[in-house]
C-alpha cells in the first residue's frame, strides 16, 4: 500500500509534519481588501492579523478548489499510490467535503476515502499526523480509516471570543445582542456540535468563561486519554497562562499551543482563545 494523505491549509500542521512526501495541502484563498492571499505562501499569520485589523471590512474565505483536488488525484494516480485519505475543514463549516464525493468513482485505481473531520485547525492537524504515523506503520487501509472516524466523532474544541463584532459580521450574532454583550462583557463560549459552530453557554467576564471552559474540559476528559492544544488569535501569553491552569489542574497528556489561522482566525476575531480536544486512538473499536 502507497498511501497518500490530503488535506486543506485550514488545518494547523507541525513543521515535520508538513516535509511528509506523503502529505499534500490543498489552499484555502483568503481575500482581504480584493486581494488574494494564501497563507504560508504569500500570507505569515500575523500579516493576516494586521491586515485584517486594517481593513474595514471583514476578510473572506473560500472553499479549497475541487478542480485543484481533481487534478491532484490525477497526477497520484500515476505515482503509484493506491490509497488516498482525505481530511478537509467540517462540513459544519465548508461545502467542500460533500463538493468532492464524486471524485472517488473518477479514480477507480485508487481506493479513495474523504473523511468529514468535524473540525478544523490544530484538531484536524492531529488527524492527517495520525494518518501519516499510521500509514507508515503499516497499519491497514481499513483500520486506518475506522480509527479516523471514530477519533472525528469524538473530536471538537471549545472557543471563548474577544470580541462580539466578528460573530456579528459572520452571521452568528445580531448585532442587538452584541452590543449588549459588549455593555455586560459577556463572553460566549462556542464549541463544535457535531462539525457546526455554536453557542454553547454565554459567561458573564473573561475570568469566569476561562473558569468554565476549564470545568468543561476536566468534565470530557475524565480519565480518559486526549490530545489537548491550547489554540489562541495573536495571544501567544495569554494561552500559555491557560495552559499552565490546565497543568496547575491536573490534567495528564499532552498540551501543546498553537495558533489559530487565517481562515479561522477570520471568523473568530484576534484575541479568541480555544483548546481543542482529540481522543488518543490506538486499540481496536
Amino acid at each position: 500500500m502507497k498511501l497518500a494523505v490530503i488535506t486543506d491549509s485550514s488545518a494547523s500542521l507541525k513543521a515535520s509534519i508538513r516535509e511528509s512526501e506523503n502529505l499534500f495541502v490543498l489552499d484555502i484563498p483568503v481575500l482581504i481588501d480584493d486581494q488574494t492571499y494564501i497563507e504560508g505562501k504569500n500570507l505569515t499569520i500575523d500579516d493576516f492579523y494586521q491586515k485584517m485589523a486594517a481593513s474595514k471590512e471583514l476578510p473572506k474565505t473560500s472553499q479549497p478548489s475541487v478542480a485543484a483536488l481533481e487534478e491532484l488525484l490525477s497526477i497520484l494516480s500515476g505515482q503509484d499510490y493506491t490509497h488516498i485519505i482525505g481530511l478537509f475543514l467540517s462540513s459544519g463549516i465548508s461545502g467542500f467535503y460533500q463538493n468532492i464525493q464524486y471524485l472517488i468513482e473518477e479514480f477507480p485505481n485508487l481506493e479513495t476515502v474523504f473523511i468529514d473531520s468535524k473540525i478544523t485547525s490544530a484538531p484536524l492537524g492531529t488527524m492527517v499526523e495520525n494518518a501519516l504515523t499510521w500509514g507508515e506503520e503499516g497499519l491497514d487501509f481499513d483500520k486506518i480509516v475506522n480509527r479516523l472516524e471514530r477519533q472525528a466523532n469524538l473530536t471538537t474544541a471549545y472557543i471563548m471570543v474577544d470580541d462580539l463584532d466578528h460573530l456579528v459580521k459572520g452571521g452568528r450574532l445580531s448585532n442587538g445582542a452584541a452590543i449588549l454583550g459588549n455593555l455586560l462583557s459577556i463572553k460566549p463560549i462556542l464549541y463544535f456540535n457535531d462539525g457546526v459552530i455554536e453557542v454553547y453557554e454565554k459567561i458573564r467576564t473573561e475570568k469566569k468563561a476561562v473558569k468554565r471552559l476549564l470545568d468543561i474540559l476536566q468534565e470530557m476528559t475524565g480519565q480518559k486519554a486526549y490530545q489537548i492544544t491550547v489554540l489562541h488569535a495573536q495571544r501567544p501569553e495569554k494561552a500559555e497562562e491557560f495552559r499552565q491552569l490546565l497543568l496547575d489542574s491536573g490534567l495528564q497528556g499532552q498540551i501543546e499551543i498553537a495558533a489559530i489561522g487565517s481562515v479561522i482566525g477570520t471568523h473568530l476575531g484576534e484575541g479568541a482563545i480555544a483548546f481543542g480536544v482529540t481522543p488518543l486512538i490506538e486499540e481496536e473499536a
